[in-house]
């Protein structure tokens, strides 16, 4: 089978995005893996190689289509000199950030690479008229979906956490969660779990928005007008969801190791703790969308940019998850192709086990 082909965009020139990059496929091992392409600046990459002391190789290219296995490959989005302003966010850098970005989705829909790795943006030098939006999450829906088809969840060893809502102020929360939206993620949520994950009943533990679950109402309606709701209507469908739970008693007792999945109802209520129960290894998926997208769980980091102290183990999980997702797809598509084939072929095998001699 040919190796997965994913698609690395090299995020904010003026971030740990090359760093990271050239020290995780310093190790040959992540290259043998698949064949990793980056959509970037050979001129950037090679800045960072030489002040960082790296010793990477990689090999430029026109087109995704010259990439070779066991080598790390780049596409030349940006053949000009680039200027680079090391822990700052720029206009130049957001430049070349959307257009890294640009290229991978374009050659994902050719079909030419099979899932897509973001190193971080700052939203604030990308965000303009040609990007219009809060970040990876709403641009990819924007291109792959429609309104509410993606869910963000981060994962780590530890557990695997959803969001309700992702980059909105705190006031526009609440109005955000209705009963129909709630209902929507756990559903996303559990489907993600089953194909991409091959989880076969996935457990979902659902949390509350308002302190102490709204205290019956006294602090909030939102757990009696929707969440509730979504998560009877959910279990009648079949869906193993519980709660909702108060997020401090649920994270403080470690409850989240009982299920394969928490849904927050917003950014920091998911990912405060989250990361600090295991941020170095943490990867952000963009489920509910055909494409296959991940991400180191951090941002720029601006305030340790180009003094070669960045941890690359983020990034290395991430394409890692990718492969991973990508491999789950394709045995849960073969399984839901030809169902009749994989139990014939898992009693063949049953049955020679059972014909081996005992020790």
């Amino acid at each position: 089978m040919d190796k997965i082909r994913i698609g690395i965009t090299h995020g904010d020139l003026n971030g740990v995005g090359y760093e990271i990059i050239l020290k995780a496929f310093a190790d040959a091992e992540l290259s043998n893996c698949c064949v990793p392409i980056v959509y970037g600046s050979p001129r950037a990459a090679i800045y960072y190689r030489k002040n960082l002391n790296l010793q990477t190789n990689f090999k430029s290219v026109s087109s995704a289509k010259d990439a070779d296995a066991g080598m790390l490959n780049m596409v030349v989005c940006i053949e000009d000199e680039v200027k680079i302003d090391v822990g700052q966010p720029t206009e130049e850098s957001g430049r070349a950030a959307l257009i890294s970005l640009q290229r991978a989705v374009a050659d994902y829909k050719e079909g030419l690479i099979d899932a897509i790795v973001t190193a971080p943006i700052c939203k604030a030098a990308i965000h303009g008229e040609a990007f219009p939006f809060s970040g990876h999450t709403e641009y990819l829906e924007s291109e792959f979906g429609s309104k509410g088809d993606a869910l963000m969840i981060l994962m780590n060893p530890v557990m695997r956490v959803a969001l309700a809502t992702t980059h909105l102020p705190m006031k526009d929360v609440a109005a955000a969660i209705t009963q129909q939206r709630v209902e929507q993620c756990i559903a996303q949520l559990h489907k993600s779990l089953k194909r991409d994950f091959l989880i076969s009943t996935p457990r979902i533990a659902v949390l509350s928005l308002n302190p102490h679950c709204g205290d019956g109402g006294l602090l909030g309606q939102e757990e009696q007008t929707a969440i509730e709701p979504a998560i009877s209507a959910q279990r009648a469908n079949g869906v193993q969801c519980f709660g909702p739970y108060a997020a401090d008693g649920f994270f403080g007792a470690g409850m989240y190791s009982h299920f394969d999945a928490v849904l927050a109802m917003y950014h920091d209520q998911g990912l405060a703790p989250f990361k600090a129960l295991g941020s170095d290894d943490g990867v952000n998926f963009t489920a509910g969308l055909d494409v296959v997208r991940t991400s180191p769980g951090h941002g720029t980091a601006y305030d340790i940019a180009g003094k070669g102290v960045a941890d690359e183990n983020p990034l290395r999980q991430a394409i890692y998850a990718a492969i991973d997702i990508v491999g789950n797809r394709r045995s849960d598509d073969e399984a839901s192709a030809n169902p009749l084939k994989i139990i014939v072929n898992e009693r063949r095998e049953r049955g020679r086990r059972d014909a081996e001699p005992a020790e």
